[in-house]
């Protein structure tokens, strides 16, 4: 739990360290130490700072708190895929999740504990939203990952997508600037090329995404390009048309000249049908994009189910047929309610 009258000592950024040093009479140097073991170094406590004096280190634990995450618990997959209930500073728990193939290690991490939306066929949707994840416990999420990847698979961590629990761009300033350490050369030094921030559909965020110039990746969760349907499925969607979606996704590319990912569940009985096929074909022509059709993972109800493999077929065919590139992702980790959409905190 935060210590009452200590600040959170990630708060403040490398310059606001060297003031705090200068102000109690030593060389600002030194925060530039800290800085380091924060960060690039990972440090949870200032015990691990080995360069800095005791003394300096006391009086570190008396003006500050380091608010760490801790796993939990950890799961392991048969297929290699790790869930971590990361638990926060406050109690309060979220999920990540390392995702591991033959070519990369993927890091997917939550942003918020429950979500700000309401999908239906989503188990972290059925969570109130508690509150968003400040940049360090997003940030944290990264490095436990990594160490994973390294202590399980003897490879470090490739790539991250936010596809974990909560609505990213619902956390835009915080998601902001953990990308931003995450990137830094005084962070991981992750090119932002290998990550995706993935989003149900705020068209007005994604538009403040493409003005404040990022280097990520975007994906959006889209599922139907029926109007009707998607409320249906993501009945947030009333207030976020396709159409000011469509707008904001041409604004992106306008600015930054980058493909979107359109991530795409089919269900047997709600957009398994020509129309939807046809509808999103014709959604995939306003702005360069690629389709990655998800494998879905049942969360206790019949409301939704998996469509058949003529059904997806029918999709390919579509898709190919007008040139827009297609994959199909199988999910990983279902038996630990670790694939897409079954973060849910059921411990």
């Amino acid at each position: 739990m935060k210590k009452e009258g200590k600040k959170d000592i990630r708060a403040l950024t490398k310059e606001q360290l060297r003031d705090f040093f200068t102000s109690i009479g030593q060389q600002p140097f030194r925060g530039n130490q800290i800085y380091e073991w924060l960060w690039s170094k990972g440090s949870h406590t200032f015990d691990d700072m080995t360069n800095i004096s005791k003394e300096t280190r006391a009086l570190l634990k008396e003006h500050f708190v380091i608010n760490h995450i801790k796993v939990d618990s950890l799961q392991k997959s048969n297929d290699g895929t790790i869930k971590n209930a990361v638990k926060l500073h406050d109690g309060l728990v979220v999920e990540s999740v390392l995702i591991p193939t033959e070519t990369r290690t993927t890091a997917c991490v939550s942003s918020q504990v429950g979500c700000s939306l309401d999908c239906k066929f989503c188990a972290t949707a059925r969570l109130k939203r508690m509150r968003n994840l400040n940049p360090d416990e997003i940030y944290d999420q990264v490095v436990a990952i990594h160490r994973e990847s390294m202590l399980y698979h003897d490879r470090p961590l490739s790539n991250i997508v936010f596809m974990g629990m909560g609505e990213p761009l619902m956390n835009y300033k915080n998601v902001l600037a953990s990308i931003d350490k995450i990137t830094s050369d005084e962070g991981l030094g992750m090119s932002p090329k290998r990550i995706t921030v993935s989003t149900s559909g705020v068209p007005k965020m994604i538009k403040k995404l493409a003005d404040d110039e990022v280097k990520f990746n975007l994906a959006v969760s889209l599922h139907s390009a029926i109007q009707e349907v998607r409320e249906e499925i993501m009945p947030f969607a009333k207030q976020f048309t396709l159409d000011d979606l469509q707008e904001s996704l041409e604004y992106w590319y306008a600015k930054t000249n980058r493909k979107i990912t359109y991530e795409y569940v089919v269900w047997n009985g709600i957009n398994d049908t020509p129309e939807a096929i046809q509808a999103l074909v014709r959604f995939c022509g306003y702005v360069p994009c690629k389709v990655n059709i998800i494998e879905y993972n049942p969360i206790d109800d019949g409301d939704f189910q998996q469509a058949s493999n003529a059904a997806l077929d029918k999709y390919i065919t579509a898709l190919e047929k007008h040139r827009i590139p297609v994959t199909v992702r199988r999910s990983r980790g279902k038996d630990i309610d670790a694939a897409c959409g079954q973060l849910a905190n059921k411990q």
